[in-house]
Formats: structure tokens, sequence, C-alpha cells
């Protein structure tokens, strides 16, 4: 069997979204397939069950589907590093920092283990479902490009190409990409989806005649824009979240640190209908909010700064309004940041906002795992992915809620003891339960407007 390269016409044409939905209806079609892609550029990461960390879309699409998740589904991952400086997780490992020049200009030490994390999964599976990243045919860089001509070119994969309508210019993107395509590739491409059209689709059905007689395209589905709140990428993507909030009875405001990480801690807020959840870069919006979270950071002192920078440290040292405070927030909230080794930053020591008593030390080899907390007197699931060291894993004082470990919200224990002890009126939801069903549910709009059935017998 063949596997399947996930090529977008643009960035953030919805990639990852299909790349997951893909895999979950051929998986639930029979096949053995599994996600994969070579390099992620994000702060977002989860602990796989091998330990290391993987981004969130491979991770997410492989959870969905009850697969062990693995490195292998992401040998290399880069992270803000700060100054033009990107932070490698290389196969589930972090090696350190490097400057992006330097990291570009050494790419091809980094395409054996692309290669290899590719190889080890097609022997366990027999399809891999490949994402791409970003645009293939940025011509300047296609030598350097990991994750679509690399591995499309080295294991002769089946390419769907994705285009965004929502951006303009579909049709000279879908060409412009096809065309510009090495010759090889160009003759695996199988399709093209249209993602995220509004309106009626009928309008668009000359536009089908058009990429299917004049370009020579097979159009495999336009798919009507659906928001699917869940397994968010980046920054930029968890932005883009619908919410309704009609219903909602607490308003808690996220406070969007420059370098924000593990973003995905809120999708069971975003998701849940009792809150309305607000992401804040001025300190004057906090006056409207019930709760104030505040997330990961990947450069904790830096973020530190620039929220004393902006005003918001009258606010975080108030007792009067609930503060939960994640992994790099609750670093923050101790009297002291030590980082002399440079792990993060320049600083070797800060002033953190005091709230607990001690002393935050960063050192070099990072704490990354899973398992089960005693988190605010609960039992909890949850990770870890951090560098600074405390005498404990999480603290409670005066409104306070301080821990390191991330995906917290996913329990509904924890959401009812916090947000009930905010309003009383709060009644909650089950989390697993509602993920489980808008999986099925986004897979099955997929289901519904693309033709699975020709994109497996192309496989084959």
């Amino acid at each position: 069997m063949r596997s399947l390269s996930i090529f977008g016409t643009s960035s953030d044409a919805g990639k990852s979204t299909l790349s997951f939905a893909l895999t979950y209806l051929l998986h639930h079609r029979g096949l053995s397939v599994a996600p994969y892609k070579a390099q992620n550029v994000s702060n977002n990461s989860q602990v796989t069950d091998e330990g290391g960390e993987i981004a969130i879309p491979q991770y997410f699409a492989a959870e969905a589907i009850g697969l062990k998740t693995t490195p292998n589904m992401n040998p290399v991952l880069l992270k803000s590093g700060g100054k033009s400086r990107a932070h490698i997780i290389l196969n589930g490992k972090s090696i350190g920092n490097k400057d992006v020049w330097s990291y570009y200009r050494d790419i091809n030490t980094l395409k054996p283990h692309a290669k290899k994390a590719f190889e080890n999964l097609l022997l366990d599976y027999d399809c891999v479902i490949a994402e791409g990243a970003g645009s293939p045919v940025e011509l300047n860089l296609m030598d350097r490009d990991l994750s679509n001509i690399y591995i499309a070119d080295t294991f002769d994969t089946k390419i769907v190409l994705v285009a965004d309508i929502q951006r303009g210019g579909v049709f000279a993107s879908i060409y412009g990409v096809y065309e510009l395509l090495p010759p090889k590739l160009r003759k695996n491409v199988i399709g093209v989806i249209v993602n995220k059209f509004q309106g009626d689709m009928s309008l668009f059905d000359e536009g089908v005649n058009i990429i299917q007689e004049r370009f020579g395209i097979k159009v495999l589905g336009v798919v009507p824009f659906k928001p699917f709140n869940l397994g968010f990428e980046d920054s930029q993507s968890i932005m883009n979240y619908v919410q309704d909030t009609k219903d909602a009875i607490i308003k808690v405001g996220v406070i969007r640190l420059p370098h924000i990480s593990n973003f995905t801690d809120f999708e069971p807020l975003i998701t849940d209908k009792e809150i309305e959840l607000s992401f804040i870069s001025n300190a004057s919006e906090l006056k409207n909010c019930d709760a104030i979270i505040i997330p990961g950071s990947k450069r904790v002192i830096d973020d530190l700064l620039w929220l004393r920078d902006r005003g918001f440290e009258k606010f975080l040292l108030c007792d009067t309004i609930p503060i939960i405070a994640i992994c790099g927030g609750y670093e923050m909230m101790f009297e002291h940041i030590l980082d002399p080794e440079q792990v993060e930053s320049d600083n070797l020591d800060i002033l953190g906002f005091g709230r607990f008593k001690g002393n935050i030390v960063f050192e070099k080899e990072k704490i990354v795992s899973k398992g089960k907390y005693n988190i605010f007197d609960l039992h909890i699931s949850g990770y870890e992915v951090h560098s600074g060291i405390a005498d404990t894993t999480s603290k409670m004082k005066d409104n306070l809620y301080g821990t390191f470990v991330h995906g917290l919200f996913d329990n509904d224990n924890l959401r009812n003891k916090l947000f009930s002890k905010i309003n009383p009126s709060y009644k909650g939801y089950d989390f697993k339960q509602f993920k489980a069903a808008s999986i099925k549910d986004f897979a099955e709009h997929i289901n519904k407007h693309v033709d699975i059935d020709f994109i497996e017998s192309a496989l084959k």
C-alpha cells in the first residue's frame, strides 16, 4: 500500500484537520494507518506514550483512533528559542537551541532522522498519512523542505492538495503549486480538496469544472467550513476558535503571552457552553473576568517582563479574583526565577511575582512526563513539559492555583471544583464524551464531502 502526503497550497489551508480526518476515516475503513509530520514548528506539544515530545496534530490524530503515540510520528519539533533561535526537539528529546540559519544550513543532518521515523512507522502500519508544512513549492527552500518534498520524493507517496478558498486566489494557488511541483511528484497528485467553503455550494460547480478540465486535477471534494475547536497546532490557529457564549455564566481570561505554549490546555473551556473564554492582551481587559489564567510559556522570563511592562502585575498580585497559573505561569508566581545556565534567557536571576515562597531553578535536563497527579486535592490525569524545578508540582494559596501539570481542564472533576466555586450555578459537562462525539461528527462531515473511496483506491 502507498502512503499519502497532504500538501497545502498555502499556509493554514487546513492540512492538520484534514490529515487527522483522513487518518480517522481510513482507519475506520479497516486500513492500518498512522499520522506523521517530519517537522513541526510549534510551542504546543504533548508527551507520547513512549516518552518524549511531539506536536499536537499527530498526537491528536493517533489518540483519536487509539494508537500508541511515539516520537516517530513527529521526529523534528521546533519551538521558540528567542532571538532568531529555535529550540530543537529531535526524536522526542530536547537537543538545545540553534540559530535558524544554522538549522537550515544543516538540514541534511536531520533528513536521516525523518526517514528513519517514517520507516519505523511502516514496520507497524501499512500506510502513513504525512502532513506537509506551509507551501511545498517555496522554490528557494525546496532543497531544505523536510515535511513536503523530501518525504514525498523519498517514499514515493501519493499526494492530495488542500486549498483554502477563503484566502482568495484559489485557482491560482492550486494551479501554481501543481505546476511548480517536480515532475515525479506532479504525477503522484491524485487530486485537490477545496476547503473552508462558505455559502451556496452550487456557485462553485463551474469552479470544479475549471480545475478538472483546464488544470487536469481531480477535485476530491469541496468541504463547507465547519468549526472544529480541538487539536490546535499553533497559537494562530487557536485564535480562530468559534465559541457559542449565549449560555455562558463565567468569563475566563487567558493572558496571551508572546511565547504562549500548550494552549490546547484551554480546549475544554472553549467547548464549555458555560464558559466565555477570551485571550487577553491588555491588562484593562482583566477587570471584566471572573477568573484569570496565566498559561504555559516557552520563554518564561521574557514573558514575565512583558507582563510587568504591560501593567498586568497589579492584577496578578490581587487575591480577590481566582488565578490559575499553569507551568510557565506557575513558575512566575515564585519569589525568584534562576537560570544559571541560560536555558531560556540571558537573565540569570529575576524577581518573580512572589505569591508562592521559594525559587524556580532552570535546568538543562527537561522534565517530560505524563501520568496521574494529586492536584488541588484531586486525582487527575495530565502531563509535564518544563525546565524549571520547584519543590512541588502544585500549590494553592489565597485564590491562587498553580501547577506544572498541563491538561488539567480535561478532567471534569477539576473544572467542576474550580468553576462551581466561582459560580455555584456551574454544572459542567463530560469533556471526554464531547471530544469523542466531536471527532466523529467532524470526520463524518469530511466523509460526506470528500471522495474517500477514490483516495483509498489510489493507495492500493
